[in-house]
């Protein structure tokens, strides 16, 4: 495994967190990527895959949370239905909108990989005090919620 220079936060006083953030996602997706290979996903499947583990969104709503045209998402989309992780159903509340769900297949795969995930995250999350860990994901989670707000 390569070394890393450590960032030196006294000498970019505004870009010490976000150079942080940036290293921390470089490092997680990493292990995201790998986890994908392993499964012989693509980054794009498992970003799928992840989204609709605690959400049943819209078609249009997943487009955009990807950053994917219509017609990439409904070619990914559809290739997770042929190996049977998703299903396509009308939204209840507009009969014209389209509704994304992850099958119970796709559900089992999704815990898999979490598993994983949190097993390989482990080395890292596993250096910080488990009182650090709460104050991290607490922050983390405001974060989201700041950018879902926007």
């Amino acid at each position: 495994m390569q070394k890393h220079r450590s960032i030196n936060h006294a000498s970019a006083p505004d870009g010490g967190l976000a150079d942080a953030l940036v290293t921390s996602a470089f490092v997680t997706m990493a292990v995201v990527s790998r986890l994908g290979a392993e499964h012989d996903l693509s980054l794009s499947m498992v970003r799928l895959l992840g989204i609709l583990a605690d959400r049943r969104p819209r078609m249009t709503e997943l487009a955009d949370y990807l950053g994917l045209e219509k017609q990439t998402l409904s070619g990914l989309v559809a290739r997770a239905e042929k190996k049977g992780w998703v299903a396509r159903a009308p939204n209840p509340d507009d009969g014209r909108a389209t509704d994304v769900f992850l099958t119970p297949e796709g559900t089992k795969l999704v815990r898999r990989l979490h598993a994983q995930g949190r097993e390989a995250l482990a080395p890292l999350t596993g250096a910080l005090a488990p009182e650090d860990q709460q104050a991290l994901e607490r922050l983390l989670r405001r974060l989201l919620a700041a950018r879902a707000a926007a």
